[in-house]
């Protein structure tokens, strides 16, 4: 028997992936070929052009991807098909998908302050993806797994854990300080190798640090609870001198005489950039579909079956076919604190029992949903609870006379999970964006905040695009941005 186990295990062993790891050189178990990996990166970022907006700016973008592409000629995996997407949203993040598809917020380009430091940020992530980050974290999270299945075999036992969804939140959240420190020392050589100063990634850390400042003092005056920052460089100090001496290895420029170049050429791609809220993108028409209902005055919204029709009553809203032939009701209470989406349900249902019950989260909502169990006959009924501020929406599906010919349960729940938001857009607004002069000798910071009304925080705002936080002055002479 124990011969039996021995070879079982030894079996399973050989099943996992080991390969020379392109960027580090040493062996990797891995459980992904590079093929799949590139597939799996295809389809994922395909879903994330879907859902999130992409910055329209040929211009700032062939850029972006022209510095991107000039750091992949100097990596350790050049026979894979990079692209670089500039992400529309004012939030401060960089984060690379398996295969070679790497992203940038508009936010974060707005606070660098030289090609260098765009190359800095380009190259860590390119970092990431030559040492194949998102494969082993998968592989070494799967390792769980791996000893449950072990454990099949040396106990009996055929409970084998759940294996974390790959995804996760490591590719836009980080890696952990050790694969941190391994893709900033990978994008040190990259840098060096495109004639760019390793240096420049310890200037970006100072950017984002300064940003950690700013959201700890903004928090404290508000009365708020700082939120942790975790994008891009996140698990490094400010004065890191691990990361200090993982640069160092990678050498430095005999000459700067290209930065002053790196600054003039990035502010000439930069001019004019959105900062803060695009509003113009959010005021773009979106194609509506031909069978969403909206409520402005609620500001919800649901799909409802092709060719149905919506009736608002005083006491609900009631989506049927013409012929009746099944209804789905939906009624709105007050939240009560402390009560889960589940018990609301069952309080509003008036059921303890529920089949198929589960919670949901979507849109940015919680909800919990579950099939009442038809007696004496009837049909079942695919319910729901869904909570958006202080108000429950429950929704109740039911049939009364079934079309074999149609999955009412599939219906349903495509209803249900179709519930979103909806917010009136303020046409008044329009976007800020990033405009470069001249500071003179009378250039202050608080003054220049003053005139631009730029609103709370515009001295603070002003000095973080500069690289000037918390108390820093423009010389004259020197270049600055400023928001119109």
């Amino acid at each position: 028997m124990l011969i039996i186990k021995f070879i079982l295990i030894s079996l399973f062993f050989l099943n996992l992936g080991c390969s020379i790891n392109p960027a580090t050189g040493t062996p990797d178990i891995v459980l992904m070929s590079e093929s799949s990996e590139i597939a799996m990166g295809k389809e994922m970022h395909e879903k994330l052009i879907k859902s999130m907006p992409i910055y329209q700016d040929k211009k700032l973008t062939e850029y972006v991807n022209s510095i991107g592409q000039k750091i992949v000629k100097n990596s350790h995996r050049t026979d894979i098909e990079y692209h670089f997407t500039i992400i529309d949203a004012p939030d401060i993040n960089a984060f690379a998908l398996p295969g070679g598809y790497i992203y940038i917020n508009r936010g974060l380009l707005s606070y660098l302050h030289s090609e260098a430091q765009l190359a800095a940020v380009l190259a860590h992530e390119v970092g990431h993806v030559t040492a194949r980050h998102v494969v082993r974290q998968d592989s070494a999270r799967k390792g769980a797994s791996v000893l449950s299945v072990l454990s099949i075999f040396t106990t009996g036992s055929a409970a084998i854990g759940d294996v974390t969804n790959l995804l996760g939140t490591a590719a836009v959240k980080g890696y952990g300080r050790e694969m941190e420190l391994e893709a900033d020392g990978l994008g040190a050589d990259y840098l060096l190798s495109s004639g760019y100063d390793p240096h420049a990634m310890v200037e970006t850390i100072g950017v984002l640090k300064d940003q950690e400042k700013f959201a700890r003092y903004r928090a404290k005056e508000e009365g708020k609870k700082t939120k942790s920052y975790h994008g891009v460089f996140a698990t490094h100090p400010r004065n890191d001198i691990r990361l200090k001496e993982v640069i160092s290895k990678a050498g430095s420029l005999q000459s700067s005489d290209n930065k002053n170049i790196n600054e003039q050429v990035y502010r000439e791609k930069t001019e004019g950039m959105i900062y803060g809220v695009n509003y113009s993108a959010l005021l773009k028409k979106q194609p509506v579909e031909k069978n969403r209902y909206i409520h402005e005055k609620l500001g919800f919204s649901l799909l409802f079956p092709m060719d149905w029709k919506v009736k608002n009553t005083r006491k609900s809203i009631i989506i049927e076919p013409e012929n009746k032939s099944a209804k789905i009701q939906l009624r709105v209470s007050k939240r009560l604190k402390g009560i889960s989406p589940g018990k609301h349900l069952r309080n509003q249902t008036k059921v303890i029992i529920l089949k198929r019950s589960e919670d949901f989260k979507q849109n940015g909502l919680v909800g919990h949903t579950g099939i009442i169990e038809g007696i004496n006959g009837d049909n079942d009924q695919r319910v729901a609870t869904i909570f958006q501020g202080g108000r429950a929406y429950t929704i109740i599906s039911q049939v009364n006379n079934p079309d074999p010919k149609v999955d009412y349960d599939s219906l349903f729940l495509k209803s249900i999970h179709s519930f979103k938001p909806h917010r009136v857009q303020n046409t008044n607004k329009k976007s800020k964006v990033i405009h470069y002069v001249k500071a003179n000798d009378q250039t202050k910071f608080s003054l220049l905040a003053k005139q631009l009304k730029i609103g709370l925080y515009g001295e603070q705002q002003l000095r973080l695009i500069n690289g000037q936080y918390p108390r820093g002055e423009p010389l004259p002479g020197q270049w600055i941005k400023i928001i119109k």
